[in-house]
């Protein structure tokens, strides 16, 4: 059988080598090109479907007999188009998704929002100091910041020109504690915005967050498709492949 991995996440590129060295097929699927260590095991394809339709076409063409969702948390648009998909195709599919941040016990201090421009807003209240590590393609609502300090955390630089009083920090997790508690008192943040991302590779800003009292906004995940049974760690979605 063959395997398809909506990837981008290292969830799948740990299903990826799971599924290599139990024998099984598997391809991995990624928006944009991803070099070095980062790049998945086994077989890769690169780049978008063009929707779901396109989507079923693929999985038709290559046979594909399983599909495994282990997209970021905000690949809401993937999702759905691999749900419709794979409806459409009758092919089974999981949602392989790390679990939220919503279980630590710092959390419920947290302010929780509903989308960017709730986290801009929210921001602007608690602090001049931010802190944003929300990803290169959600940096535009946060551009009409010129009057305060920004410390923007990125793997790649944004397309859109950042503001003279940014500063620019390319750097791929995982994060240690120490470096995020230095990151953070040298700089004087006082605001950390940030999304519901998961997983332990970046939640050591969240501990130098509560170490040092530093206010955390928090956007919340938009909803998984409805019906797409749910995985959480990498073990659980090998045997829901190996079952297949």
């Amino acid at each position: 059988m063959t395997v398809l991995i909506l990837g981008g996440t290292s969830e799948a590129r740990a299903l990826a080598a799971k599924l290599q060295g139990a024998g099984v097929d598997a391809v991995t699927s990624l928006a944009g090109a991803v070099g070095g260590t980062s790049a998945p095991p086994g077989r890769l394809r690169v780049g978008g479907f063009g929707g779901a339709s396109r989507l079923v076409a693929y999985l038709e063409a290559e046979s594909i007999r399983a599909v495994v969702d282990a997209t970021h948390p905000f690949a809401a648009r993937m999702s759905a188009n691999a749900a419709q998909a794979c409806a459409a195709a009758g092919v089974p599919l999981l949602r392989l998704s790390r679990p939220s941040w919503r279980a630590r016990p710092d959390a419920a201090s947290w302010h929780w929002v509903a989308d960017l421009e709730a986290a801009r807003v929210a921001a602007e209240r608690l602090g001049q100091r931010v802190f944003l590590s929300v990803g290169r393609q959600s940096v535009a609502p946060f551009l009409c910041w010129t009057d305060r300090y920004v410390l923007l955390r990125v793997v790649e630089p944004p397309d859109e020109p950042l503001p003279p009083a940014w500063e620019l920090l390319r750097a791929r997790g995982p994060y240690a504690l120490s470096g995020d508690r230095t990151l953070l008192a040298g700089r004087r943040i006082d605001v950390l915005v940030t999304k519901d991302a998961g997983g332990t590779a970046t939640a050591a800003k969240l501990d130098a967050a509560a170490e040092l009292g530093v206010a955390v906004v928090v956007v919340e995940r938009p909803a998984d498709p409805a019906g797409v049974p749910l995985a959480c760690t990498v073990g659980e979605a090998l045997d829901w492949v190996l079952g297949h």
